[in-house]
């Protein structure tokens, strides 16, 4: 599914969605913020009620609020290498959160065709700041050698589950650090100096920033005013990477205030470098909810109405929140329920960059969608592996949601059908009653999994 980018752009002349009035306008900026471990729930504009997100909830009211948005995978990396391809977990190189020693995870291979390989290439400068994930650092997966001009935050996964780390990336550069500085602000403060140097020229700022990722930490400002409201867990103590964490309920609460400031903060200098007509704002999430470190998602109810957490693949683990902003171009306070996914961001953000789409993407522009013009076209169906708790396939298909657990030995396990328009919460499970819907799932199965040499089920291996 990889080709090296010269080839591909060379092959898709004439093919794909491209929009002739995009092109000549002028680009947009680009800011993609994503959330690490944010439930849908955990935001005022999809019903949190226990703290208030108002910067967050603006790009909802001055944008469009999606309802069937889903992420990439139920877990960090793929996700990632998800949004990086426009491929879903069936065909994007990197599909789990595999390590490689002594640091870093597994990397995407060269010849992968990256979303800011794409918009580099249309005169765009690329930046990324906050979790990467797709490959150790000089490896052919780091983020400089994947189409970004500039790189801050941790190259490394599991560095990340640290908040005051004792080294991060600058660009290639390791850079040492005190281990009492608090990450995330060195991440955004990078961030908003990417946008202000290349104010006058058209830029792509991916933020995948790591709140609220356990660990439950953030500076004591932000939790002190949550340990009152949440006086009943002063004597719970969370733990995970980096020293425990006293109420971590209220610091929760204090991490997902201050992330809703630092967007905030992102908004505020957009308007004040006289940026925002020609900038498009993306907020969403990697994945469900987590129950690490303390956190409590049935407390506050992160992850609304559906059932499940992170490493799940009922919608509880892969519904997330999406909301876009781009003042004059999309209709401020609009809800969409187009059933859409993270494979779908490349090929929007292409169309929006004048660039044609590649052809063999999993994704489709959502450009229709956001803008009103034009025939929105629509997926056939969703798809998702997942390698981990004995492997996990799902697929979203209309109003019908199929789950099969355990299946990584066994690939004709039970699968389990449910009408998720009219169960949301994916209880009543309806395989019996609808034998052909079931029969065509396990076609979708065979049809949108391929090999990958370093991520295989049990059963691809005997």
């Amino acid at each position: 599914m990889t080709r090296t980018l010269a080839t591909l752009l060379l092959a898709i002349v004439g093919l794909g969605w491209f929009f002739p009035e995009l092109a000549e306008a002028k680009k947009p900026n680009i800011i993609y913020i994503l959330a690490d471990d944010l439930g849908i729930g955990d935001l005022g504009c999809y019903g949190q009620v226990k703290f208030e997100t108002p910067n967050i909830d603006r790009l909802a009211a001055e944008g469009m609020k999606f309802t069937d948005h889903y992420s990439g995978s139920t877990v960090c990396a793929p996700t990632r290498s998800v949004l990086m391809t426009g491929l879903h977990t069936g065909h994007t190189p990197v599909r789990g959160n595999a390590e490689v020693k002594p640091i870093g995870q597994q990397p995407m291979p060269a010849d992968t065709v990256t979303l800011p390989e794409l918009l580099k290439a249309a005169g765009y400068t690329t930046g990324a700041f906050g979790k990467w994930g797709l490959g150790y650092p000089g490896s052919e997966g780091d983020p400089i050698n994947q189409g970004f001009d500039v790189f801050y935050g941790y190259n490394c996964q599991r560095n990340a589950h640290t908040y005051y780390p004792t080294w991060m990336y600058d660009n290639e550069k390791k850079i040492e650090l005190d281990g009492k500085t608090y990450s995330h602000d060195l991440i955004m403060d990078h961030a908003l100096q990417f946008i202000r140097d290349n104010k006058d020229k058209p830029f792509f700022c991916y933020l995948p920033i790591t709140i609220p990722h356990a660990a439950m930490h953030v500076p004591e400002e932000y939790v002190a005013p949550f340990r009152e409201k949440f006086a009943e867990f002063e004597n719970k103590v969370g733990k995970y990477a980096g020293p425990p964490v006293k109420n971590p309920i209220a610091a929760f609460a204090g991490m997902c205030t201050k992330m809703d400031e630092d967007v905030g903060r992102v908004m505020h200098l957009v308007k004040e470098l006289g940026l925002d007509d020609d900038t498009i704002i993306m907020f969403t999430s990697d994945n469900g909810a987590h129950q690490e470190g303390g956190h409590d998602p049935e407390f506050f109810n992160s992850n609304g109405p559906y059932r499940g957490h992170k490493r799940d693949l009922t919608d509880g683990g892969i519904r997330a929140p999406f909301l876009v902003r781009w003042p004059g171009h999309v209709k401020p306070g609009t809800e969409s329920n187009l059933i859409s996914a993270h494979w779908d961001v490349l090929p929007t953000l292409c169309q929006l960059a004048g660039v044609e789409v590649p052809a063999g993407l999993d994704g489709i522009s959502m450009v229709p969608e956001l803008t009103g013009k034009g025939e929105q076209p629509k997926h056939d169906y969703l798809y998702w592996e997942f390698f981990e708790h004995g492997g996990r396939r799902a697929v979203r298909m209309g109003k019908w949601k199929a789950v099969q657990n355990n299946m990584s030995n066994n690939p004709a396990a039970p699968i389990a059908l449910y009408n998720i328009e009219q169960d949301v919460e994916e209880n009543v499970d309806l395989s019996a009653q609808h034998p052909l819907v079931v029969a065509k799932v396990r076609e979708i199965f065979k049809q949108a999994h391929t090999e990958n040499d370093r991520f295989k089920f049990k059963f691809e291996t005997k």
